[in-house]
């Protein structure tokens, strides 16, 4: 940096200026947990005096500083962390800050793009998840149509007939599925089931007045809950209950 500036400045120059002084003293209390604040705030206190030089060497003896380092030698020089060089160049050449400060806002822009870029995409795999989900439950929660042969099954209670309807088993038979649980069939239902379970309760009262037979009752009520459950699925209202 100073090479292109032909020398017209030097790094004692830019140490001496009290803001400099105070950034790189912020900089070492953050990175360096060695640093020597009460060198530090001797040094402060006397930057930016007509009178007063500060070496980088001097800098680094008094302060215990890793920001910077100076080495002697055919290779040797100034070096600086980024943080620090990019601080002094910015000190040194105008057009290099704002230069600096152009490339930060072009790589802030392709980061948010980027980020709205995946955000779409999280938002379109979400939908297409959600309707998977969806058509999943659909499949699992509808109940099965009802044969001919199951109709004619005698069912011990009123209650397995309705769990025949909705569910398509009987209590029994979901207990011998579900071993592991202690609960049963009603108590696992969905809220839309529970919703179906209840009207097929009075439907099913107003049928047996009626005298339906009970295998001409099952297959109403099989008709009902298919009916109820593929409407309740898509209801919105319902789904904010949950």
């Amino acid at each position: 940096m100073l090479k292109a500036k032909d020398g017209d400045f030097f790094i004692s120059d830019w140490l001496r200026n009290r803001n400099t002084i105070e950034f790189i003293g912020i900089w070492e209390s953050v990175y360096n947990p060695n640093f020597n604040y009460g060198e530090f705030a001797t040094i402060k206190s006397q930057a930016g005096l007509n009178s007063y030089k500060l070496s980088v060497k001097e800098w680094v003896e008094k302060t215990n500083a890793i920001g910077l380092k100076a080495t002697a030698g055919r290779y040797g020089g100034t070096y600086a962390h980024p943080d620090i060089a990019f601080e002094f160049g910015m000190w040194i050449s105008p057009q290099f800050k704002i230069y600096l400060v152009k490339e930060f806002q072009r790589l802030k822009k392709d980061e948010n793009n980027r980020q709205k870029l995946e955000w779409n995409l999280q938002r379109t795999l979400t939908k297409i998840n959600y309707q998977i989900h969806t058509d999943a439950i659909k499949e699992n929660l509808i109940p099965q149509k009802i044969t001919q042969q199951q109709a004619s099954y005698v069912y011990a209670d009123e209650a397995d007939l309705l769990n025949v309807a909705l569910f398509g088993i009987t209590a029994k038979e979901w207990r011998d599925n579900n071993p592991d649980k202690n609960t049963n069939i009603r108590d696992n239902a969905t809220l839309e089931q529970l919703v179906v379970l209840s009207n097929l309760e009075s439907i099913n009262a107003l049928l047996i007045r009626q005298g339906m037979p009970r295998n001409e009752r099952l297959m109403q009520l099989n008709n009902v809950a298919i009916m109820q459950m593929k409407s309740l699925l898509s209801n919105n209202s319902l789904k904010s209950l949950k």
